[in-house]
């Protein structure tokens, strides 16, 4: 973006105030190319290819963490679309939103089935069949270990409740009429303190 047009989106003298300019060149969100003349905002990352992506991706998660997809979109949209595709070649695990399942974060995958450890990847058909299956609720789940003679752990096993020692509630009583302490004594015989104040009508 010209200089220009940045003073006249931020409504800025940015380009006549010399302090201001350098001051603005100086924030380490600002790039500037010279060649162009042209400044940009500078990004957490900058990759413009699904190689490269990745390579950030397994960078962050070596420091012991994923990264935020909306952070990933902003120096290249097309981030989203190679974030599926390394998801479906078993680079990358990715967490969704639970609402619309959009992309949310992504974590470098470690562990990858190979030839040498023997490993393999999991069938579809098996992972539906684990997905498909439900875990029953307490009652029922309570009701099959009986009924194979089992019981619930001591861990599992709802605590008994303590005695309560609250009263019972009752009728409440009158709240107790405080005692007027009278501290203004130089005022005695004068004006009665324990009434209220009534201006006498003009």
């Amino acid at each position: 973006m010209r200089l220009q047009d940045i003073a006249i989106v931020t409504s800025t003298p940015l380009d006549t105030d010399t302090v201001l300019l350098e001051k603005f060149k100086s924030h380490d969100r600002v790039q500037y190319d010279p060649k162009t003349g042209l400044y940009s905002y500078r990004h957490d990352f900058n990759f413009r290819d699904k190689a490269t992506l990745l390579t950030e991706i397994q960078r962050q998660t070596r420091r012991g963490g994923g990264i935020s997809v909306r952070i990933l979109k902003e120096p290249w949209k097309e981030a989203p679309q190679a974030i599926e595709e390394l998801e479906k070649e078993g680079e990358v695990l990715v967490t969704r939103t639970v609402k619309d399942g959009q992309l949310r974060m992504v974590f470098w995958n470690e562990i990858k089935p190979d030839e040498e450890s023997g490993g393999k990847q999991v069938e579809k058909e098996f992972l539906d069949l684990w997905h498909q299956l439900k875990v029953p609720n307490d009652v029922d789940l309570l009701k099959a270990l009986t009924s194979e003679g089992l019981q619930a752990t001591a861990s599992e096993a709802p605590a008994p409740k303590a005695p309560s020692n609250t009263k019972k509630k009752g009728k409440r009583s009158a709240p107790r009429q405080r005692q007027v302490r009278i501290t203004n004594t130089h005022l005695k015989g004068e004006i009665d303190l324990s009434r209220d104040y009534h201006a006498s009508g003009n």
